[in-house]
């Protein structure tokens, strides 16, 4: 096991990065306001970074347009050729997941496709791993926080039983901790509360029992942190709350800035609540450029934001990425290379003070 350079901590509601807050005395001086930015972690949804389709039927639909053919470790390779300039720009986290997310952006009527590195009994497949292992491997390198998804709504039945989802909730965060990652979250699922789950443990009246359960899971006397994300507009369970080291939260769907200052206060109010940080690492609205946005408002309201961006057009049943726009559907073009993508990583840079900020 090689050593770790990046190991992520959480002191109440802040986040420490090799026992340091993170963006170390970072104010963003924001319309007459100074928004306390230390301690927050600014994120993307990229959860497509090891994302590839067993299904020979509809493999096909990811080809990438220059080779004309769907290519994993392409997928992967350009993943990680991105990395460094997100980090220039300030970002420290992003959002992976082991079963990726809908690869036509939003939730279409079905999922034929089968992206999983779970095998029918639990069990964790080595190609998705390597992948992830890589990926893992750069953020230690250059400083960032992978909040791991384990579990995606219209994948989860990949798994036979609960039994083998209980199975992959040891095997994925025992291999986190196995190769010794100290810069990973755990996100158990994502949106538990969609009512798409076919597994009873992974809906939200019985997800706590995962978290306690990864929790638990203890090599040389280190654990992960761990929670779960609800669906956009969504605020937690009090079991959730009270069993989670961190809450993640989804702003889709919520169009106005005010309801997301709603949200934070909503579930800093739940009797189960204690001091630790919320993060959205989901928000597919922009407006980068008006004075009031959701992302401002998240961070006015002391909690992380994540970007979130489908590309125009999303959602079709047909629908599929065009290599340009977006971060979620593939085949994804991970580069900073179109206006929302620019316009994203610019207000980042103002805000944390890396690449791109004003002097």
């Amino acid at each position: 096991m090689k050593p770790r350079k990046t190991t992520v901590a959480i002191e109440g509601e802040a986040f420490l990065l090799d026992g340091r807050p993170t963006y170390p005395g970072r104010v963003y001086r924001h319309a007459g306001r100074d928004l306390k930015i230390e301690g927050l972690l600014l994120n993307s949804r990229m959860v497509q970074g090891i994302f590839d389709d067993e299904n020979p039927e509809t493999r096909d639909r990811w080809r990438y347009p220059d080779t004309g053919f769907w290519d994993a470790e392409r997928n992967t390779r350009e993943f990680l050729g991105a990395m460094p300039l997100w980090r220039d720009h300030g970002l420290l986290g992003f959002t992976i997941n082991l079963q990726g997310g809908c690869p036509v952006g939003y939730v279409s009527d079905g999922q034929p496709w089968r992206n999983s590195a779970f095998g029918a009994d639990g069990s964790l497949k080595k190609a998705y791993l390597d992948r992830l292992g890589r990926i893992l491997d750069l953020g230690d390198e250059l400083g960032m926080v992978a909040i791991v998804g384990l579990y995606y709504f219209g994948q989860d039945e990949c798994l036979r039983d609960e039994l083998a989802v209980r199975r992959g909730v040891d095997e994925a965060v025992g291999w986190l901790l196995d190769q010794g990652y100290s810069n990973a979250l755990v996100e158990i699922d994502n949106e538990c509360d969609v009512p798409r789950y076919e597994h009873e443990i992974l809906q939200p009246h019985r997800v706590h029992e995962l978290i306690e359960q990864a929790k638990g899971i203890v090599h040389d006397g280190r654990r992960l942190l761990v929670g779960t994300s609800f669906r956009g507009g969504s605020v937690p369970s009090k079991k959730v709350v009270a069993a989670s080291d961190l809450i993640l939260v989804h702003g889709n769907g919520v169009h106005e800035p005010a309801r997301i200052r709603d949200m934070v206060a909503r579930t800093r109010a739940l009797s189960t609540f204690r001091p630790m940080p919320i993060v959205f690492n989901e928000d597919d609205h922009f407006d980068f450029d008006l004075p009031d946005n959701n992302c401002l408002a998240a961070l006015e309201s002391y909690s992380s934001w994540g970007y979130y961006d489908p590309g125009p057009g999303a959602g079709g049943h047909e629908a599929h990425g065009d290599y340009v726009d977006g971060y979620q559907n593939v085949p994804v073009n991970w580069a900073i290379n179109t206006p929302r993508k620019r316009a994203f990583f610019d207000l980042v840079g103002r805000v944390t003070g890396g690449a791109d900020s004003p002097a």
